[in-house]
């Protein structure tokens, strides 16, 4: 195998190079002041130590030891490159040693994107697991809007994007995570809001907060759909900001209902608002994991062994600790 070469600056010689091997044959004999001992220290025959010196000598043009019959002694030139040489030398194993760290650490890191609309408790219950199992993993956890998670999936910024579906994911792999039904978030001082549950055509709302519809057309368009096989069709009022953070101070505020997936329940409690569920209605989407199929990452191989654990026992477990608290 060739190893890497490096230009040292030598007064009067143009194009030397001299290969990494070199320099670890004249270090070792530099430092034993003898053939036959630097040979053991690097487990290879003598005559190959022999060899290599007489290149280098060679390659630079000048004489590194003086070899007499009562032993061998650096000359001039010899002592002068025995601590660039050391230099170098040490350079290199720095140089290896960073590389093999950035790909051990490519290797455990682990970089989820998710929108606000839908994360299930399956997700953070697999990454309790999956840190708790391995701590060596580093998990990074980015929110944003359905296009961007999964443009930044394709471009390698995300190893896995949690997303509601339909979403724009030709070329990657879907792992499904289950259906959401909508729940409606209700103003406490809303009569409807101590019902245990309701029916869409008893909600009837003349307004409804949303999120704008980029940051989750999945959920945006089941909304309007809903809304329209229950005969109703209320403005829908858009949020500012596109957390459900927003959508929840709105319908405090303001008084105004919001359908939201039933995940939230897990994820967020708001001061002056109740979650009522809605029934008689078909699930609102499904969400998935995606990731690239030619992702070799073993953090996200564990992450998604781990969510299939999740989420076939989501139903025997208890709530998933929330991520976020709406303020």
């Amino acid at each position: 195998m060739i190893e890497p070469r490096f230009d040292p600056v030598q007064p009067g010689v143009k194009g030397t190079t001299v290969e990494l091997r070199h320099l670890r044959y004249f270090v070792a004999v530099a430092e034993e002041l003898h053939f036959r001992r630097a040979a053991e220290r690097l487990y290879v025959a003598q005559p190959a130590v022999s060899e290599q010196v007489r290149k280098l000598e060679a390659e630079l043009g000048v004489r590194l030891f003086n070899r007499t019959t009562r032993g061998v002694t650096l000359t001039g030139a010899g002592r002068a490159l025995l601590d660039q040489a050391r230099r170098v030398l040490h350079q290199a194993e720095v140089a290896q040693l960073a590389a093999r760290n950035a790909d051990e650490r490519s290797t455990l890191q682990l970089r989820i994107g998710y929108t606000s609309v839908s994360l299930p408790g399956s997700v953070p219950r697999a990454l309790q697991q999956l840190t708790s199992a391995a701590p060596s993993v580093e998990v990074t956890l980015e929110t944003g809007r359905t296009t961007g998670l999964t443009q930044s999936l394709r471009e390698g910024w995300l190893d896995a994007v949690v997303a509601e579906l339909p979403a724009p994911a030709n070329g990657l792999r879907a792992t499904t995570l289950g259906s959401e039904h909508l729940v409606a978030a209700l103003p406490v001082r809303d009569d409807r809001a101590l019902e245990p549950a309701l029916r869409l055509e008893q909600l009837a709302p003349e307004r409804l907060v949303v999120l704008p519809r980029a940051v989750s057309p999945a959920l945006y368009d089941a909304v309007v759909s809903m809304c329209r096989q229950a005969g109703s069709s209320p403005a829908l009022l858009e949020t500012a900001e596109p957390t459900i953070e927003s959508v929840l101070l709105a319908v405090a505020s303001r008084g105004v209902p919001a359908l939201l997936p039933s995940s939230v329940r897990e994820r967020y409690a708001a001061p002056g608002v109740r979650l009522v569920d809605v029934v008689g209605t078909e699930p609102a989407f499904e969400s998935a994991v995606l990731t690239r199929p030619d992702n070799d990452n073993l953090a996200v191989a564990r992450f998604l062994r781990t969510l299939a654990r999740a989420s076939e026992h989501r139903r025997h477990e208890a709530p998933a600790p929330a991520l976020l608290a709406a303020a």
